[in-house]
C-alpha cells in the first residue's frame, strides 16, 4: 500500500513540469476544454493588433504584450479568477504568464503552440 502511495505521489510530481516553476502549459485541446468548462476563465491574448487581423479565440480580451502599458492593464484583471493565455506560438505568452504569475495571479495558463496549435487542431476563430 506505501508503495502505491508513494508511485501515485511521484507520478503526480512528475506529470506537471511546468506547474513547478509556474508555468502551466495546456494543450489546445486541454486548453479548449478549460475555456468551456470554468465560466470565470479571463481568456487574454497577448498579440498586437495587427496580428489580429488572422483571426482570435471567441471571447479573447487582446492586451498587446508590447505595450508599455502591458503590466498595468494585467493587474487590473482579477487575480482570484483563472487566466488563459495565449499569443501567435507560444513565446510572449509565457513571458505573459512570468507576468501575472509576479503580480499574484495564482491560476495562470498558457497556449502550448498558441494560435499556430490552436487552428491546426482546428479550434474556433473569430475574425
Amino acid at each position: 500500500m506505501r508503495l502505491l502511495c508513494f508511485c501515485f505521489l511521484i507520478s503526480g510530481l512528475s506529470c506537471s513540469p511546468n506547474a513547478a516553476n509556474g508555468q502551466n502549459k495546456l494543450t489546445p485541446d486541454a486548453f479548449e476544454t478549460l475555456l468551456k468548462s470554468d465560466t470565470t476563465v479571463q481568456l487574454v491574448d497577448v498579440r498586437t493588433p495587427d496580428e489580429l487581423q488572422s483571426g482570435n479565440i471567441p471571447g479573447a480580451l487582446n492586451l498587446n504584450i508590447q505595450d508599455a502599458d502591458f503590466s498595468r492593464k494585467i493587474s487590473q484583471l482579477d487575480k482570484t479568477r483563472p487566466v488563459l493565455v495565449y499569443c501567435a506560438v507560444g513565446g510572449r505568452s509565457a513571458n505573459a504568464a512570468s507576468q501575472f504569475h509576479k503580480l499574484g495571479f495564482t491560476k495562470v495558463y498558457d497556449l502550448k503552440g498558441g494560435m499556430t496549435a490552436w487552428k491546426e487542431k482546428g479550434k474556433a476563430v473569430v475574425n
